[in-house]
């Protein structure tokens, strides 16, 4: 396990979003432009077995289920390879989102051309982007690390930009697992 932190090169904030096909968990194909969210979409890379993601579906479920109606989409996006790490496997996909019992799309990006145009390194590594998906943070869910207190930033960050379209809070890099990368 290498731990490392979210990185600033590929997406900057106001960059559009690249768009993408992939298949949700149900087996349907989507496209960012399909389900993205009306006010706001929030993509992260993730996976079904890192220590730095699992602590976090809580606060993940939480985000999706308080700010749905506020038109926020929430998309969770497994890019590890799985020939050695089965745990990330499309079938183990479907397996821990039943698990978690959460309420957004987990999209597999088995090609990582996604996560490449995007930049994303680790898990978990989230992107906020508004309506006309432009990058407006990209920085830590939380320094809880499973725990109810300290500060739930990206919380306070969306809450903070449906109320008022914009974002006060300082950008902290995510710290994770590293994406697994194909050869």
């Amino acid at each position: 396990m290498v731990l490392l932190g979210s990185e600033y090169v590929t997406l900057k904030q106001g960059d559009p979003a690249p768009d993408f096909s992939l298949m949700n968990i149900d087996g349907t194909f989507y496209s960012l432009q399909d389900i993205k969210g009306e006010n706001a979409t929030l993509i992260i890379f993730m996976c079904n077995h890192c220590p730095y993601v699992l602590p976090k579906i809580a606060e993940i479920k939480r985000i999706a289920e308080d700010f749905k109606d506020k038109g926020l989409v929430v998309i969770g996006m497994n890019s590890n390879e799985s020939e050695n790490y089965p745990e990330d496997s499309y079938e183990k996909m479907q397996e821990y989102f039943d698990e978690w019992g959460v309420d957004f799309y987990y999209l597999h990006d088995e090609s990582q051309e996604v996560a490449r145009e995007y930049g994303a390194v680790c898990t978990p590594d989230p992107f906020l982007f508004d309506a006309d998906l432009k990058l407006i943070f990209h920085s830590r869910i939380d320094d809880t690390h499973g725990k109810q207190e300290g500060k739930h930033e990206l919380y306070v960050a969306i809450e903070e930009f449906l109320d008022s379209e914009n974002i006060s809070m300082e950008e902290n890099p995510s710290m994770g697992c590293s994406i697994k990368w194909k050869n």
